[in-house]
């Protein structure tokens, strides 16, 4: 690796080399990471950062870590969420037809009430499926960071002298 993609490395490390400089416990950094991605691809759009805030105090995480977390895997909220959509209609066996991207464009411009009222059914269906999917991925997730994050944990106790790039 060169001195340049170490550093870059190490930049997108920084926020959580720092939780384990301020003695954040491994379990915390891992547990904050898990949820935080689990919570990120919830099927509602804007409803992310105030799960995560809550997450954050009801298991005493790091709130900016979290929400870096979030933030980080805003991408995979948009691309899930069809897919959350679609799996939420077949659970519930809904109409999946006006469930796409054109199909959401339609029903708004067919009119606004209308589309609430079939995207809100929709959106709870999906929700059911992020649930369920929600709670095991979390639980995965942690049981993968964890031994990474101790890991590293080690690491950074050890030695304080992991280059900076500021």
């Amino acid at each position: 690796m060169t001195r340049t993609n170490a550093a870059r490395t190490y930049r997108w490390l920084e926020p959580v080399l720092d939780l384990m400089r301020q003695g954040v416990s491994p379990e915390k950094i891992a547990l904050t990471i898990a949820l935080g991605v689990t919570l990120g691809v919830t099927p509602v759009l804007g409803s992310t950062t105030l799960l995560c805030a809550l997450a954050a105090f009801a298991f005493r995480l790091n709130l900016p870590a979290i929400q870096l977390v979030n933030g980080a895997v805003y991408p995979l909220q948009l691309l899930l969420l069809i897919p959350f959509y679609r799996m939420g209609a077949w659970l519930f066996g809904a109409d999946a037809s006006s469930i796409s991207l054109r199909g959401a464009a339609t029903l708004i411009r067919e009119g606004l009430w209308r589309a609430i009222q079939i995207l809100w059914v929709v959106t709870l269906h999906a929700l059911v499926v992020w649930f369920v999917l929600g709670a095991v991925s979390s639980a995965i997730l942690y049981v993968v960071f964890l031994p990474i994050v101790r890991f590293s944990w080690k690491k950074v106790r050890q030695t304080s002298a992991i280059p900076r790039d500021r």
